[in-house]
């Protein structure tokens, strides 16, 4: 059967009849259906495992941050300190519930493709045409579908009768496909198949019958589907480089956890004071509020996006979309309408072009009158779209012709009524004409024909000039007209016409001695939103390839309207996937000319799914744009997937992590602006709560060792860390972001998420706290001979202010201190308040201020700690204007 199945467009139909045992009158009996039933399997593309609920959590569980926080647990546990265990339990419950209701939401990425077709259909069996579900058609059945069907199977077809299927889903070609019987030759690519049907796609004209020859997973619909199965979703960027930190974070906290607490021992202290003392600086070094700013940030990010009509079904894709080097993208029905339309027509001797822009003067312009009247008369007379009713399927070609005489400001219902039609020949495949007779007055009648130019012009004896008929003489003219508008990627009609007397149809003759009316040239335009977000792309650094199964020219012409193509560029900038598996994909020869190209066409959904790795291997991050079931591989590969919401696929849609609601494609410069803007906030909540832990961590550290009162509770850096930390971080990510993140270049894929500035910055903010806070220990200790609790109190609190006020840090250093970002952001200010009103709720609750070990301090005792805290500010501002931070 494989055999068959890969080569049965170029086998004569008797041969595959005789290998599948079937016969081209009568079908399967029953008995055949159920022997293959048994050996091909049903009609059902396969089921491929879903991770199970226990497998995410325990993914959730790898979190390296959680690690030392267990262990910070289990020792306050076994040290009798239930409130720390708690506290610390609540903050493992809390990240592992956000992980894994996260990646639950994504796990049906390909259950909808199993979906596809699974529908009744008409089949021959035993002699009698049957309707069986589409699960139980088999090799060897014989299939019969009309317009309006979604072939059920893949088979070679054995009668067609004006059949055209749109296949724009398999192939990305916008234009149905003209079906045949005729045997073809080998090694031609799916989209040339033409005696061929395939599972999944749609009959947009005539009726057909065709032999399966494959089902299921077999089917090419089955193979995309593998290949999308197969293609390995991957980690983003942002959970990489986290991971990361949280790794290099395990490190700093063993290199000074062990030493502070061994050195603390070996001096002769107390071991469970010491142990505490560690688990205090363990607990200070995790930045436990990381994953939930992190996720409310993104959940705020997905929420302003959603507002744009711009849906993400997984959170992390917002910040990814900010790190996106490279746009893949379809053609049809993403960069293009999926809508054709009349762009260029030939009449009386010109070419009129871009008629989409300038319809209405053709109708004002007397030179070409007459011509401009039959060929209206033409498009709406000779059209086989019934008005009068909604009619789900129809030519595209002949709806951009009713659309083309709208445009002008006719009627076609008022034409159709004033010329009541005699007589029509449906578009016949083999002829490659239609004509309508059309009655035009009491006593006569007209002819009305359209079909391929090559068709056309040997009917016809004469063409108009200036409003008046001379004989057709320079047919040379119009065939360079034909040539070129097909060189211009136009798919192109001709259309003729004659007068005759009486309304008697006489069918002999009837389409000679024509008058040739003029050519017309269709395209599926650009989308009118989509050149001018091409230049917003290039400052902002995000390299747009086009990857579509579509004709090159069309591609070329679509390419160069929304400006992705330019000057010269053209041709050394567009390769076609025949050219492609010449020079191989993964030839490190040919890797140059690979990035280079801006236009792949006629590829296949295995070849975008092969330029998808290929660019990941080179270190670009890829948003790939899809809308059909071969864009489902690329789209699950890439590392971020969208899709369109109203021309989009249900298969296209499940795969992708951002549906854009309104198929606008500028939409999603809105979302990398979001991402990068958002990517900047995390970078800050880093810096933010990074140098507040580093503070903890040195000033628990150096007063332990110089064996001051301590100044840190672990209890009281858990508070800190959960309250003081996070909402001053979370208010950071409600800022607008800067206003020319869109004009930098995306950053370096291996970059790492904190810079060496980033770290620079984070110590010596974190150094600034530091000094404040052990400035105030010693003066509280040295000069008000405080008692320890009131020191230790007296610490917290200054702690609580210089890290309030760590968050004013964190602009730029080139802004004004006083007029930026954070300053004009209502939510630090707001976050702010509320640290303090829960500090001072704590402090008056007599058993949370027990919990915290918080005493009674007097307002001459605690204005030092106002003191010292605003000394952090000033001194990180100082280190800032000298170029040490960010």
């Amino acid at each position: 059967m494989n055999n068959i199945r890969h080569k049965a467009f170029s086998m004569p139909v008797e041969s595959i009849i005789s290998e599948l045992s079937s016969d081209i009158d009568n079908g399967l009996n029953p008995r055949e259906v159920k022997i293959h039933l048994s050996k091909y399997g049903e009609n059902c593309l396969p089921v491929h495992a879903r991770k199970t609920k226990l497998q995410i959590l325990k993914e959730q569980l790898a979190n390296p941050i959680l690690y030392i926080l267990a262990i910070a647990a289990i020792l306050t546990y076994f040290f009798g300190n239930w409130p720390e265990t708690l506290t610390v339990g609540i903050v493992i419950t809390i990240t592992l519930l956000i992980g894994f209701f996260m990646e639950l939401s994504a796990i049906r990425s390909l259950e909808l493709l199993r979906d596809i077709g699974q529908m009744e259909c008409r089949v021959l069996r035993s002699g009698k045409i049957q309707k069986v579900p589409s699960s139980k058609i088999v090799p060897g059945d014989i299939l019969i579908f009309g317009i309006g069907d979604i072939i059920a199977a893949d088979a070679r077809l054995t009668n067609t009768e004006n059949l055209e299927i749109k296949e724009a889903i398999l192939t990305g070609e916008s234009i149905p496909v003209s079906k045949s019987t005729k045997t073809l030759e080998q090694n031609i690519p799916i989209s040339g198949q033409k005696n061929m049907v395939f599972k999944g796609t749609m009959v947009s004209r005539g009726s057909g019958k065709g032999i399966v020859i494959a089902t299921g997973p077999k089917t090419v619909l089955g193979e995309i589907q593998s290949l999308g199965a197969s293609a390995q979703g991957n980690s983003t960027p942002l959970d990489k480089k986290l991971n990361q930190l949280g790794r290099r974070l395990i490190w700093i906290t063993l290199a000074f956890v062990l030493p502070i607490t061994l050195l603390g021992i070996f001096r002769g202290k107390d071991l469970l004071g010491m142990v505490e003392i560690g688990i205090a600086l363990a607990v200070a070094t995790i930045p436990e509020g990381l994953p939930v700013v992190v996720t409310i940030a993104l959940a705020r990010g997905m929420l302003r996006l959603s507002k744009k009509q711009v849906v993400i079904k997984e959170m992390e894709a917002v910040e990814l979309l900010g790190s996106i080097t490279m746009v893949a993208t379809d053609k049809t029905g993403t960069l293009t309408e999926d809508n054709m339309m009349v762009d260029t027509i030939a009449i009386e001797g010109k070419l009129l072009q871009q008629l989409n822009q300038n319809n209405r003067k053709l109708t004002n312009d007397k030179t070409n009158k007459t011509a401009m009247d039959k060929l209206i008369l033409t498009s709406v007379l000779c059209n086989d779209i019934i008005l009068e009713t909604s009619q789900s399927y129809y030519d595209s070609i002949d709806l951009g012709l009713l659309r083309f005489v709208q445009k002008l400001g006719k009627n076609p219902k008022i034409i159709r009524e004033k010329y009541p039609e005699l007589y029509k020949l449906p578009f016949d495949e083999d002829k490659k004409i239609m004509f309508t007779v059309n009655q035009t007055g009491p006593s006569s009648s007209a002819v009305f024909v359209k079909g391929a130019f090559e068709k056309i012009v040997p009917l016809c004896k004469w063409q108009y000039n200036n409003g008046t008929i001379i004989p057709l003489n320079d047919i040379h003219a119009w065939h360079q007209f034909a040539e070129q508008m097909s060189g211009s990627g136009l798919r192109t009609i001709a259309m003729a016409f004659k007068s005759q007397k009486g309304t008697e149809v006489k069918k002999e003759n009837i389409c000679s001695d024509l008058i040739l009316i003029g050519l017309v040239g269709f395209m599926d335009p650009a989308r009118s939103d989509v050149k001018e977000i091409m230049d917003i792309y290039n400052k902002a650094g995000v390299r747009v390839v086009m990857m579509t199964g579509d004709h090159p020219r069309t591609a070329q012409k679509i390419a160069v309207d929304i400006g992705l193509l330019r000057g010269g560029e053209q041709e050394n900038d567009l390769m076609e996937g025949k050219e492609l598996d010449t020079i191989g994909i993964n030839s490190s020869v040919n890797k140059h000319r690979l990035l280079n190209t801006k236009v792949f066409a006629r590829v296949t959904p295995k070849q975008k799914l092969d330029l998808v790795v290929f660019f990941q291997e080179q270190n670009n991050v890829i948003g790939m744009f899809g809308d059909g079931v071969n864009d489902v591989p690329a789209l699950i590969q890439s590392d971020i997937g969208i899709a369109m919401g109203k021309r989009g696929t249900e298969a296209a849609r499940e795969a992708a992590d951002i549906i854009l609601k309104d198929d606008r494609f500028a939409a999603v410069e809105l979302a990398i602006r979001q991402g990068r803007v958002i990517y900047g906030h995390i970078r800050q909540f880093l810096v933010y709560l990074l140098s507040c832990n580093l503070a903890e961590i040195i000033i628990v550290g150096v007063a332990a060792l110089v064996n001051l009162p301590s100044p840190l509770l672990p209890i009281q850096i858990l508070f800190l860390n959960l309250v003081t930390d996070i909402f001053p971080a979370l208010a950071l990510g409600f800022g607008k972001g800067e206003q020319d993140v869109m004009d930098r270049p995306p950053r370096k894929v291996k970059a790492p998420i904190m810079t060496t500035l980033h770290w620079q910055s984070t110590f010596f903010y974190g150094i600034s706290i530091t000094c404040s806070v052990l400035g105030v220990t010693l003066f509280s200790h040295y000069s008000l001979h405080l008692s320890a609790q009131q020191i230790n109190n007296l610490a917290f609190y200054t702690l609580i202010i210089a890290q309030l006020l760590n968050v004013f840090n964190m602009p730029q250093r080139q802004v004004s201190i006083f007029k930026n970002e954070v300053t004009k952001n209502s939510w630090v200010w707001g976050a702010i308040i509320l640290c303090i009103g829960i500090t001072l709720v704590i402090y008056m609750i007599p058993s949370t201020a027990k919990t915290l070990s918080l005493v009674t301090i007097s307002w001459s005792e605690f204005r030092w700690g106002l003191v010292f805290g605003g000394f952090s500010l000033i001194l990180s501002q100082f280190l800032k204007r000298m170029g040490l931070t960010i």
